[in-house]
């Protein structure tokens, strides 16, 4: 099982050394760097001077604000400097922050990144074989890459493209075309996993005729765990705030449908259209968030992810212990884990 955590998004730049050297100590494969309040190439740069086995991925970049050409230069850039190590994750975000947050025009975000897709592949073609560039997509078109501009071929591993999704449409998208998929949090219940990501993947890998099984698959649970009980009840709070605003974006209620709480899922999208932020905590109870997520000390942890999730993936995002000083007994948890089949 790969072993994959996230940078915390509040990790300021002059952080970031420590944070990833902590990460590789601890014994992840693998760290995903957000887009929410930094720039995630900035981060990711830092992110590889500061290792040497840690593959670097995207998790995930915003697309649609930026030509496929400034992406694939920058995730070059990464993949030369990094090694091989750098992996890139794109998606599409919600409308409200496509258009509210970059003013940017939204207008069918599947094919449209399907075509994003296509786009960088034929740009990284063009990097690497030095052929001439001519992608004429439903959104994107690229004729013009002279040698001045052309960064050359890599004597590492490329960047390889993964993407999220949460919709049946966008995980078929990432089945018919990425290397790797990353759950979303709200995605990554089992059910959810199996009645509807699951199934659209293996869709889309079949509409492909892929001569693969599909992308790589990360589930990124959010849990609840600790030492011991008593920092069970700190970490549930905070998850609890979490969650509460993940689960108030209508595309994301898909899982609290398909256990039963259609309902909590109505609650929270009016709390916060109502702008409500501090009330969405108190609409989760601890027997939903005991249906919602993993729970347990670091020692029952293991066995419970894998009755959750053997078979269902390739690897589970993990968040490092708040706490340095638990870091010995979170490394013995992680190495139960990574024998999850």
């Amino acid at each position: 099982m790969e072993l994959v955590t996230s940078l915390p998004a509040v990790t300021s730049l002059s952080e970031v050394a420590a944070g990833i050297r902590r990460i590789e100590d601890l014994g992840f494969d693998t760290v995903h760097i957000s887009e929410t309040l930094r720039d995630p190439f900035s981060v990711c740069t830092l992110a590889a001077e500061h290792s040497t086995a840690l593959t670097i991925r995207t998790s995930m970049v915003v697309a649609f604000p930026r030509s496929p050409m400034l992406t694939a230069h920058a995730a070059w850039d990464l993949a030369r400097f990094s090694g091989g190590r750098f992996q890139l994750g794109i998606a599409s975000q919600v409308r409200g922050n496509i258009v509210g947050r970059y003013s940017t025009t939204w207008t069918d975000p599947v094919a449209q990144l399907a075509d994003y897709a296509a786009a960088l592949r034929a740009i990284f073609d063009s990097f690497h074989t030095g052929s001439r560039l001519d992608h004429h997509g439903s959104h994107y078109e690229f004729t013009r890459l002279q040698p001045y501009f052309n960064p050359g071929p890599l004597d590492v591993t490329p960047p390889t493209l993964w993407m999220g999704g949460v919709g049946p449409r966008m995980c078929e998208l990432a089945g018919a075309t990425a290397d790797g998929f990353v759950a979303h949090p709200t995605g990554s219940h089992p059910l959810s996993m199996t009645d509807q990501v699951l199934p659209a993947l293996r869709a889309g890998a079949q509409r492909a005729a892929r001569p693969d099984n599909g992308p790589r698959i990360i589930v990124v649970p959010k849990v609840i765990t600790g030492p011991d009980v008593e920092s069970l009840a700190e970490s549930r709070e905070k998850l609890r705030s979490e969650l509460a605003f993940l689960y108030s974006t209508p595309a994301y209620r898909g899982t609290l449908d398909r256990l039963g709480h259609s309902e909590t899922a109505d609650a929270l999208a009016s709390s916060a259209q109502a702008g409500n932020w501090s009330g969405l905590p108190n609409l989760l109870s601890d027997d939903l968030l005991e249906a919602l997520v993993p729970q347990g000390t670091y020692s029952d942890l293991p066995a419970i992810l894998a009755k959750w999730y053997t078979g269902l993936c390739d690897g589970i995002a993990l968040d490092v212990p708040p706490d340095p000083s638990h870091d010995r007994q979170f490394q013995d948890m992680l190495s139960e884990v990574r024998a999850i089949s």
